[in-house]
């Protein structure tokens, strides 16, 4: 349900593999993709105006939760559309963003100056950021958050039924994503690893060699290798996992059952349960590169 970004020119360092620049993200219900114009466009379900992004200009970075879209626009201010019964929404006053993620009903954002911010439910324990620093990424998960350090360790915080938050022990990280209930994250000598429920083998990543990008859906997780294809473990139905012919791709996003990636000409390719349509994303054109 969440993504990581790589630029190739950047190298393994952790200040720089960080998602500061998401310009693709798969939510529950929906995609959105931030153009080289810095326009935003939107497939899937809209039942709670998540995809009423149409009218955003100059956005930076964008992040799709279960029914709420979160953008960062190029001056570090932040907009929000669609569901808002939590306050997940309520971001309108944050500034100095670098980057967003959204949850199922919070919302996190990293500041420049490495704290992070949060609106929206705090059962759990979920939004207790205020504490943190030194912060280069920043995850919203499915009741919990997950921050990468700058010295590549990670914390985290909200529900850790079946220890997706057990990540004290993991060093020499560039990047982490987050399942439904499971966590992964790529390590500097491109190997992964993970955390959390392991029902559908979404875990099974320890063979993984060469990984410069993690995705991970509710029951599967995504690995981008450094010549463009694309790896995957879990749960193989609907379809969300048939990415073996993907080539020259520079981004991945994964939710629930679909993932979606972006290739180097600003095309995107797609697999996986176009429940809604929000798989739909292979009209896109000019998508802003990483």
């Amino acid at each position: 349900m969440a993504e990581f970004i790589f630029n190739p020119s950047s190298g393994f360092d952790a200040n720089h593999c960080i998602a500061k620049r998401k310009t693709i993200s798969a939510g529950y219900h929906h995609a959105v993709g931030v153009k080289e114009d810095g326009s935003v466009v939107a497939v899937g379900h809209n039942h709670s105006g998540q995809c009423n992004v149409r009218e955003w200009r100059d956005i930076g970075t964008v992040a799709a939760g279960h029914h709420h879209t979160v953008g960062v626009k190029r001056d570090g201010t932040v907009v929000a559309v669609g569901r808002n019964q939590s306050g997940q929404c309520n971001v309108q006053d944050w500034t100095d963003i670098e980057a967003v993620s959204a949850g199922d009903s919070h919302t996190v954002g990293l500041k420049r100056d490495g704290s992070v911010v949060a609106a929206g439910e705090h059962n759990h324990g979920r939004c207790d950021v205020s504490g943190w620093r030194d912060i280069v990424f920043v995850l919203a998960g499915d009741g919990f958050t997950v921050g990468l350090k700058r010295d590549g360790t990670a914390v985290a915080t909200g529900a850790d039924d079946f220890g997706q938050c057990e990540v004290s022990g993991w060093t020499n990280i560039t990047a982490i994503t987050t399942g439904g209930v499971h966590m992964a994250g790529l390590k500097r000598n491109g190997t992964v690893v993970a955390a959390g429920y392991n029902g559908s083998g979404q875990c099974n990543v320890s063979g993984w060699r060469d990984i410069i990008a993690v995705a991970a859906g509710t029951s599967h997780t995504v690995g981008l290798k450094k010549d463009g294809t694309v790896v995957t473990v879990g749960e193989r139905r609907g379809g969300r996992c048939d990415v073996e012919y993907w080539r020259d791709v520079i981004a991945i996003s994964a939710h629930d059952s679909y993932t979606i990636g972006l290739r180097r000409d600003g095309t995107m390719v797609s697999a996986g349960d176009n429940e809604g349509g929000r798989c739909d994303v292979y009209a896109w054109q000019a998508i802003s590169r990483p």
